[in-house]
């Protein structure tokens, strides 16, 4: 028996239309591009500050370890959720949701959500380059190790906003209604 080490890219079949393979590729790496970030995160939850040069008050454990860990999680479901802007489960709810299982999912019930996600995060992405570039205050870092480790790490999340926003209009026009030839 071979072992399967590299998954291999699914087949667009299970959608009506063909999904472009680079909203497939954008969707597939979008939760692997969020990951660093969840992981840099998550030593704040127990107060390591990264070498972050910071005197604000911390929050006790029991607050900032769930707080953390739920956003680092939630962030990767959004990500994951993403892929269904260009998959079957994406267009028809699978079965096993209640009320809604089975039923085709409006095309809108998709877009509106992700443009508006999508916006969010461009927005955030948009902030976070004017802190960079000094229009905004930034968090200061003990040395530039700790710096660079951390721009390393945070940088990738600046293309979700994007990245969502390029899905969310490829599902519009793949799933918009098609005209038949001479109607009127």
């Amino acid at each position: 028996m071979a072992i399967k080490l590299l998954h291999t890219a699914p087949a667009v079949s299970d959608t009506e239309q063909p999904v472009p393979r680079w909203a497939l590729r954008a969707a597939y790496v979008l939760p692997w591009l969020l990951l660093p970030s969840c992981l840099w995160r998550l030593p704040f939850a127990f107060h390591f500050d990264m070498g972050q040069l910071n005197d604000a008050p911390v929050a006790p454990l029991w607050i900032t370890v769930p707080y953390v860990f739920g956003l680092s999680v939630l962030t990767e479901l959004a990500a994951l959720l993403s892929i269904g802007l260009v998959r079957g489960w994406g267009e028809v709810a699978p079965g096993w949701l209640p009320l809604i299982g089975g039923r085709r999912v409006r095309p809108m019930a998709a877009v509106v959500p992700a443009a508006i996600g999508g916006s969010i995060m461009t927005a955030v992405s948009i902030w976070m380059v004017l802190a960079w570039v000094g229009v905004f205050d930034r968090v200061t870092y003990e040395n530039g190790w700790w710096q660079a480790l951390a721009m390393v790490c945070v940088t990738p999340i600046a293309l979700w906003g994007p990245i969502v926003l390029a899905l969310a209009y490829a599902y519009r026009v793949r799933r918009a209604p098609r005209r038949q030839a001479g109607a009127g």
